[in-house]
């Protein structure tokens, strides 16, 4: 009760009026979420919220967005949100049904935050894996980005070393280290409720902002991913690619953390391109004999 009550605390205007899908993933916001919503006022429509104690993250929330799509869709709601089953995490839905991912909300919380004069040191934190559109908006904005490697641990050290209100991740992970040291995502939905209603715009006009690139990511198994990464023949590949791409596009080699894969991930203006640079880099990996059959 008293974490409901901090969540609503933090609203800034009612919420009479909005129409709110949730998605609970059959898991720990199951009796919270739509509770904070409807204290605030709005119309609230909620699935994944039986859990059974196996269901948890079982076709449903963050990972599922397709079940909120649909709610929103069919209910004609303003916006929808889906949480993971331990709601660390969250993802928007538009009025259209379209995903609001992370890169998308840390853009436009981002914004609001400084037009509010309330973004610290004038920075976002953000992780390698974040979509080139999203730089090139937050560019657009002159908000700078502090760039992570991959984890939410990452960028969380990253605002405290250095004193920044928000991070995240595409995945959804947000953190607004004003309110909570941990990505939350009830909280981060109504940080965007707050810029929904403040501007009075729906949210597919605030993400329309952001011009996501196509992006095709390979999870490649080698025998060593440090010699992988390490190959002089990979390196030049890399490089062709690169220097291809231009300020159209990126490239991005690296090893997983906990499998035998190297991860080739190539953003461009569109998919065929995508795939063509991908492939290039893997059968470089190929024909040096790296790659685990």
């Amino acid at each position: 009760n008293r974490y409901i009550g901090y969540l609503i605390s933090l609203a800034t205007r009612s919420y009479d009026g909005m129409r709110v899908g949730l998605d609970c993933s059959n898991g720990s916001t199951f009796n919270i979420a739509k509770n904070v919503f409807d204290a605030l006022g709005a119309k609230t429509f909620v699935v994944g919220n039986e859990p059974d104690g196996t269901n948890i993250n079982m076709g449903c929330g963050s990972t599922h967005i397709e079940n909120l799509q649909k709610l929103v869709k069919e209910k004609n709601l303003d916006c929808g949100f889906a949480f993971d089953g331990d709601a660390d995490r969250c993802i928007a839905v538009d009025e259209n049904g379209m995903e609001v991912h992370g890169d998308y909300i840390l853009y436009v919380c981002g914004k609001y935050l400084k037009e509010c004069g309330k973004l610290q040191n004038n920075t976002v934190v953000a992780t390698v894996m974040s979509n080139m559109g999203l730089f090139k908006a937050m560019k657009r904005e002159n908000i700078d980005i502090c760039v992570t490697t991959v984890g939410d641990k990452y960028v969380n050290e990253a605002m405290v070393a250095n004193g920044y209100v928000l991070g995240g991740e595409q995945s959804g992970h947000i953190i607004f280290s004003k309110h909570a040291t941990t990505g939350d995502g009830i909280l981060t939905a109504l940080m965007l409720m707050e810029v929904i209603i403040e501007k009075k715009q729906l949210l597919n006009t605030l993400a329309s902002e952001v011009s996501i690139y196509p992006q095709l990511l390979e999870n490649v198994r080698v025998a060593n991913k440090t010699a992988a990464r390490n190959n002089e023949e990979v390196k030049k590949a890399v490089a062709s690619v690169e220097r291809e791409l231009g300020e159209d596009g990126r490239i991005l080699v690296r090893e997983s953390g906990t499998e035998p894969v190297i991860r080739v991930m190539v953003e461009a203006k569109k998919d065929a391109i995508c795939r063509e640079m991908v492939q290039r880099v893997i059968e470089v990996m190929d024909k040096e004999g790296l790659i685990l059959s």
